[in-house]
């Protein structure tokens, strides 16, 4: 009897592991998402010089891990989606799984995607030629090729992804992904900068193993030069102008990374950024948006103010300097002696002034006429500047002497001033009528 129970046991045990490792199965396949896209693409027929029409067709990605999960992708197109755009993507990096593609039921907020028809060619670039110098071009390349650019909801990832797939078939296996962790990056100048970058490579694909090339691009308001380029292949850096830009070699090599590292952020390093990782005729990037964001640094003059009496009008100047971006709001406060704060307003704001280092200064001047305005017996001035960068203020005191209306402190101070002044009064009086008599009564004396 007690090997019964113990063999029944044991059995419930076995059947509650392969539940759950069926379960633990089924929820990491089900993690992929279902991504609804648009399919991109020319119009057929189209030339004479002019920038070719393009069609837009809604399309659907089912996404799995395993290419033998996709049997069980029984679920309906929609009826806005032809059945000939739904596609089976197989991507055993999971780099389409990730939760940012993936947002909550009735979420307003969806991730962007579009696809588009690739050709696979080869690279006339100096830092890329040398992974197709052999002239090779497989029958692996004989193929329907797709590329993917996705954005995940609030930027959280930007990914872009080379598909293949048998000739007329729907199921893609993904051949190359390029991703980034950090789509919009805001940096403090003079501090590191991180611009993340990383690519997965299918290790059963023909072209894995051939070498790579890692481009990093920069534009700005139509702009642009090379930052940074690396042929994997032969392990050298193309010739460059820019300093301080590096990347993690090894960690290249060892695990794709690419991110490039900006040693000190300047402010002519705003921009846009591009991301492009070459494998023997393919190529993905993503692109990446850098803000250097540096809060000004405020000072009022003249600091400390003068003395003012009612009907003196004082000039104060606000200095804003060493921000970026453009952007920035400047205004003034004044907090009385009864801690009241009110708005005096922008004042006087002058244009934009550029230094050096790229950064701009500002200033607002502001005219405090004491006949017009009810100032009481002064209190706090303060410059306040409204930056991308944080909220800055600058203070100093504002006295204000011999005004009509004394306070109670000041009508108590003045009687105070009184009685002493009358004690004092009263004190010298009677020193004098004290030292006449004695004087008096020696002369009486005298005389007797």
């Amino acid at each position: 009897m007690t090997n019964f129970f113990t063999i029944y046991k044991l059995s419930l045990v076995a059947v509650t592991c392969f539940i759950q490792a069926c379960s633990s199965s089924s929820s990491s396949s089900s993690s992929c998402p279902v991504l609804e896209c648009w399919f991109v693409q020319e119009k057929a027929g189209r030339g004479g010089g002019l920038t070719a029409a393009t069609t837009q067709e809604k399309s659907l990605l089912h996404i799995s891990t395993d290419a033998n999960s996709h049997s069980s992708d029984t679920q309906r197109a929609p009826s806005d989606i032809s059945p000939d755009r739904v596609y089976f993507i197989t991507d055993p990096a999971a780099t389409l799984c990730h939760h940012s593609l993936s947002p909550p039921r009735g979420s307003i907020q969806k991730p962007q995607c579009e696809i588009n028809p690739f050709l696979p060619q080869p690279s006339t670039l100096k830092w890329v030629a040398p992974l197709t110098d052999s002239a090779f071009s497989p029958i692996y390349l004989q193929a329907d090729w797709f590329s993917a650019a996705l954005h995940g909801i609030n930027k959280e990832r930007g990914i872009s992804s080379i598909m293949r797939a048998p000739t007329a078939t729907k199921e893609h296996n993904v051949i190359l992904s390029v991703t980034s962790k950090t789509v919009s990056v805001q940096a403090r100048l003079g501090k590191p900068v991180l611009l993340d970058c990383g690519f997965w490579v299918d290790p059963s694909s023909p072209l894995s193993g051939l070498g790579f090339a890692v481009e990093w691009r920069y534009q700005f308001r139509g702009n642009g030069r090379l930052v940074l380029a690396y042929d994997g292949k032969t392990d050298r850096l193309a010739d460059t102008q820019e300093e301080g830009a590096t990347l993690d070699i090894e960690g290249l090599h060892e695990k794709g990374n690419a991110s490039l590292i900006l040693q000190e952020a300047k402010v002519r390093h705003s921009g846009t950024y591009i991301c492009t990782v070459y494998l023997p005729y393919l190529l993905a990037q993503v692109v990446l948006e850098l803000e250097i964001v540096e809060p000004p640094s405020l000072s009022i003059h003249p600091s400390p103010l003068p003395l003012a009496v009612p009907g003196q009008t004082l000039t104060v100047q606000c200095e804003a300097s060493g921000f970026a971006p453009l952007s920035l709001e400047l205004s003034w406060e004044f907090k009385g002696a009864d801690g009241k704060s009110r708005a005096l307003g922008a004042g006087s704001v002058t244009g934009h002034r550029q230094a050096w280092d790229g950064t701009y200064s500002q200033s607002s001047r502001l005219e405090l006429d004491t006949s017009k305005m009810d100032l009481g017996r002064g209190g706090e001035l303060t410059c306040v500047a409204v930056h991308p960068g944080g909220t800055r203020r600058a203070s100093t005191a504002l006295s204000v002497i011999g005004f009509s209306t004394p306070s109670i402190e000041d009508s108590m101070a003045m009687v105070g001033v009184a009685l002493v002044l009358y004690g004092l009064i009263k004190f010298v009086s009677w020193t004098f009528i004290s030292s006449g008599s004695d004087e008096a009564d020696k002369q009486d004396k005298k005389e007797k």
